[in-house]
């Protein structure tokens, strides 16, 4: 079996101001920011994990210097947070992700900024365990035993691994040369990944972005965007075809640079991309396990400790559909460039058949104006959805991580001032029914009580009351099931109420 076995989530914000360096023109207006989070080191101690690591931070802005409209800002904040993580002891290995909620920028003069941002951070041990449960008896007592199927669905890999990809780009032949990339945009959709013989297969689709300075005397702005397959192999000992996987993967360290072509000219763009895969495949097994035992001959006892088992209830996927009008103030939407989305998922929660899902998308809109201090803006906005995941038969602790992403973004101009924004969000998730049994850890032989023995009648005609079973009367006079059966000549284990059955001690 896996499981988490602590978990604690913290939020934190990140403050300070930055100068612009020596190198860099002067600030007119902020035009579009973003930030990601690296972790350079995770320290658990008793109770709590220090988490010490940057806030990299990106700023793209106007300046009224001759020779360049755009700029790119970059640098970093660092932070050392302390996570209070109940249960946590200095050898575990803690996993952390850190996630930039918000990030503001504010322009306190042409040469300053000041920098906030909402930070969340997610700190979790894993660990893999056993269940030990009986499924057969062995030994020279006399005893009657009962076996309850079960469908379950036990860890056969859990394991991190990484995917490498590099891909290059060439720019179409009507594009300028590229002087310097001022801003880009990269994710990744419609991944997919399929368990084969000993390895599984990776596809999906790289979404690239970029806005550059061209090469020439008046360094012209373009913007270019394109969608990129890509397939590959993961080895994986071990795993064949029916297996049930639940792999999740995150965009991790990525490289992007310029490359010249077969003529010298800077038109191509690489791109090394890692992927972070967490790998966990199940192993759906039908078992018969021993679940209660009593003497004929002996009295015998057990020993049991509560567990909880799963099986696989659903792997599902669904989609919604948000829209909404985004209204730019304070100049005139020429041209829409590009756009970009993110979703949060900020509340799940189980309700009648299905997990109810709530949160945001975060969009950004990247135009060109009319005015020449600012030819480009960008407008944004919090678009808030509900949706509820239909999974039939889920109960609270059936509860599974939901995967959401953006799965189409699309943003039109309306009038001057307002555009219009359609996204569909994609939810996944693969939900396991918990299966709470009682497993048999010991089982205790002892002389039978005499004088409990000398209370049983020798013969009796028992009156069958609600609830009753074969197994449950047997074990009461020390009886083998089979032995009732017999004696009152059963087709079925069956019952109904008020039916008599002839009992016959040491029968």
């Amino acid at each position: 079996m896996d499981r988490i076995r602590v978990q604690a989530v913290t939020q934190f914000t990140l403050e300070d101001d930055v100068n612009l360096p020596e190198n860099k023109p002067d600030i007119s207006a902020l035009n579009l920011e973003k930030g990601e989070i690296l972790i350079d080191e995770i320290r658990p101690g008793t109770d709590s994990v220090m988490v010490r690591g940057r806030m990299l931070f990106m700023v793209l802005y106007h300046t009224q210097e001759e020779e360049s409209s755009l700029v790119l800002l970059e640098g970093k904040l660092p932070f050392e947070e302390k996570i209070n993580i109940q249960g946590v002891a200095p050898g575990d290995t803690v996993v952390v992700d850190g996630d930039v909620e918000d990030i503001t920028l504010n322009k306190i003069n042409s040469r300053k900024l000041n920098v906030q941002s909402l930070i969340t951070m997610t700190a979790k041990v894993e660990e893999l365990y056993d269940e030990e449960a009986p499924i057969g008896i062995h030994g020279d007592e006399k005893v009657e035993y009962r076996r309850m199927p079960l469908n379950l669905a036990q860890i056969a890999i859990c394991k991190n691994d990484i995917f490498r990809l590099k891909e290059e780009v060439a720019l179409p032949s009507n594009y300028p040369n590229i002087f310097q990339i001022l801003w880009n945009n990269l994710f990744l959709g419609d991944v997919e990944f399929k368990i084969m013989e000993e390895k599984i297969t990776v596809s999906g689709d790289v979404h690239l972005f970029i806005l550059y300075e061209g090469e020439g005397e008046d360094h012209p702005c373009r913007c270019f965007e394109t969608t990129i397959p890509f397939s590959g192999i993961l080895e994986c000992h071990g795993c064949h075809e029916g297996m049930l996987p639940d792999i999740r993967y995150r965009l991790g360290q990525q490289e992007m640079t310029i490359r010249p072509d077969f003529d010298g000219e800077e038109r191509n763009i690489g791109l090394e991309l890692v992927l972070d895969i967490a790998i966990r495949i199940y192993q759906e097994e039908k078992l018969e396990i021993i679940s209660d035992i009593y003497g004929v001959s002996k009295e015998v006892s057990t020993v049991t400790h509560k567990a909880n088992l799963r099986r696989l209830l659903s792997r599902v996927t669904g989609k919604t559909k948000v829209t909404d009008h985004i209204h730019v103030s304070g100049g005139t939407v020429l041209q829409l460039l590009h756009s970009e989305g993110t979703v949060t998922l900020e509340q799940q929660s189980t309700v009648e058949n299905g997990i109810f899902l709530q949160g945001s998308m975060l969009v950004k809109v990247m135009y060109i104006t009319g005015e020449d201090e600012a030819p480009y803006g960008c407008a944004q906005a919090q678009i808030p959805y509900q949706y509820t995941l239909e999974i039939p038969d889920i109960a609270p602790e059936d509860m599974g991580e939901v995967h959401a992403e953006v799965e189409q973004l699309q943003a039109t101009m309306l009038d001057g001032e307002e555009m219009d924004v359609k996204a569909v969000l994609s939810f996944s998730t693969v939900v396991f029914k918990n299966v709470p049994v009682d497993l048999i850890t010991q089982v205790n032989v002892s002389e039978l009580d005499g004088n409990k023995l000398s209370g049983l009648p020798g013969m009796v005609i028992y009156m069958v009351k609600e609830g009753d079973n074969l197994w449950n009367i047997g074990k009461q006079y020390y009886v083998p099931v089979d032995t009732l059966r017999e004696l009152n000549a059963l087709d079925s284990d069956e019952l109904k109420t008020g039916q008599k059955l002839l009992i016959v001690k040491g029968a």
